[in-house]
């Protein structure tokens, strides 16, 4: 299988090559990717997913996982858990040598990824294409106004 080059749409320096092996393989609920993460690169813009549990296991390479305000060493055999709604979180690599990772997450039909440090929400619904939008956009109205 072919990997796919990808470069995160909030964060150039988010970018790597990508094998969706749950895709490969038909699955709906759940996403199963094989990472190679290059020397210098981040894997995504930091975010955390409030509808959805996502999950890293390191295979080769090291670096730094960084998990809200905290930063943690990552080397091969490490196993990382974002409960959903946890912190925002985001990996470099640090190390001289690509980090090769299997990321596992739960694709609910319905998610938000908040990505606060951009001020930025994504809304995807399943079917749909996703929904960028900013925070300061976002409206809290009062249900007991509404008529309709």
């Amino acid at each position: 299988m072919v990997g796919t080059d990808v470069t995160h749409f909030l964060n150039w320096r988010g970018r790597f090559v990508a094998k969706s092996f749950g895709d490969q393989a038909g699955l709906k609920n759940v996403g199963v990717h094989l990472v190679n993460l290059p020397v210098g690169a981040v894997a995504s813009a930091c975010h955390r997913h409030l509808c959805a549990d996502e999950c890293i296991y390191i295979l080769e390479g090291s670096g730094v996982a960084r998990i809200g305000p905290d930063l943690f060493q990552i080397e091969a055999g490490d196993f990382i858990g974002y409960l959903v709604s946890g912190e925002a979180h985001d990996i470099r690599n640090t190390g001289s040598t690509h980090i090769i990772c299997l990321v596992v997450g739960k694709r609910p039909e319905f998610d938000i990824v908040d990505y606060s440090e951009q001020n930025k929400l994504l809304y995807r619904n399943a079917g749909q294409p996703p929904d960028l939008v900013g925070i300061a956009g976002v409206g809290h109205p009062r249900l007991s106004d509404h008529h309709g």
